[in-house]
């Protein structure tokens, strides 16, 4: 056929109807009411998103806090650490020192108590009266001087050794017990920072979850205004429309009457209908080709379609092998869009 293109489309539903539904017309009224709704819920919206973005700014502010004590919490334990190890080695030293005097004092005894097992003595009048002369008695004095004198010396440096020993244990001990208490502040101060940070924490949880309601909320308000929106151009564009197909003017220079005058004032049944909208959905969904001038079983064009859609619910015109689009508009009844039901022809067309 040569003419501007030109498509015949076969209503495929299956609606159990008998006839299609009307599109609903909101009124301004309706539209406006919802537009007032999303309004508010947009405002809602937008508070909400203030005062969570509020609320994370704090959260990161003490999270920050929180960190910063932290690592101050870790700095304090190891400096404790360190001046523990110190307050050990400190220990250790005087221990050792004390043990040294411990010794020398052990064996100034030894050699007293040998003395006086021996029978002898260290003082001045025992040497003078167990002497065997004066050369005897000299040596005994000199060798009783040294004797004293060095063990004076080393008791003396064992006990200086003890003092400085104490000394820096007691040093170490005071810094020590100074950095627990500067620990334990710390500690107190990472926790107080970490629970501000976790109940911050849970009011950021809270407001996301007023906010993503909101949201929602707001996008089904908008979903709502659209749709009313909407329903209302498509009622307006259809009552525009209506009865618009039976009107228009040069219809015959569009749909060539061929010679088939008759038209058939016949209407299907349901059953027959709802056969014809499955046939042609089953080769709509099994995307079968289209090939101009077929009519199936494998390929078909649009008037092919739509001409084995209705032969195979018991449909057809004995006198013609097959209808294409200018003899389907000659020969059928003409109804309004607002009664078609399923298996009815809606024609169009478009330069």
């Amino acid at each position: 056929m040569r003419k501007k293109v030109i498509a015949i489309a076969l209503i495929l539903s299956l609606m159990p109807t008998s006839a299609l539904a009307v599109t609903p017309k909101p009124t301004k009224a309706q539209i406006e009411a919802a537009k007032k709704v999303e309004a508010e819920k947009k405002a809602a919206a937008d508070a909400a998103a203030k005062k969570l973005g509020s609320a994370k700014k704090t959260l990161r502010q003490l999270t920050d806090i929180a960190y910063a004590k932290r690592k101050l919490y870790i700095a304090a334990q190891n400096e404790l650490k360190e001046k523990t190890k110190k307050y050990e080695i400190a220990v250790e030293h005087l221990q050792a020192a004390q043990a040294s005097v411990s010794s020398g004092k052990r064996t100034i005894g030894k050699l007293a108590v040998n003395a006086y097992v021996m029978g002898g003595g260290f003082t001045d009048l025992d040497s003078l009266l167990h002497s065997d002369g004066p050369q005897d008695l000299a040596d005994r004095l000199n060798a009783l001087d040294a004797l004293g004198e060095n063990n004076s010396k080393a008791l003396e440096r064992f006990k200086s050794a003890e003092v400085v020993a104490n000394a820096a244990q007691k040093e170490a001990d005071l810094a020590k017990q100074a950095q627990e208490v500067a620990t334990v502040k710390v500690a107190a101060a990472k926790k107080e920072a970490d629970e501000a940070a976790a109940l911050q924490q849970e009011e950021v949880d809270k407001l996301q979850k007023v906010q993503d309601k909101l949201a929602k909320e707001l996008a089904v308000a908008q979903k709502t205004r659209l749709t009313l929106e909407q329903q209302r151009q498509l009622a307006l564009l259809e009552e525009a429309n209506a009865g618009r197909a039976a009107l228009t003017p040069d219809q015959s220079k569009i749909w060539r009457d061929t010679g088939f005058t008759g038209r058939s004032s016949t209407r299907s049944n349901e059953q027959m209908r709802a056969v014809a909208v499955e046939y042609a959905k089953k080769q709509v969904l099994a995307k079968k080709r289209y090939v101009w001038g077929d009519e199936g079983p494998t390929t078909f064009d649009c008037s092919g379609l739509v001409y084995a859609a209705y032969r195979a619910a018991g449909l057809g015109w004995p006198n013609w092998d097959r209808l294409n689009s200018s003899l389907y508009w000659v020969s059928t009844k003409r109804v309004p869009l607002s009664e078609m039901v399923p298996g009815d022809l809606l024609f169009y067309s478009y330069k």
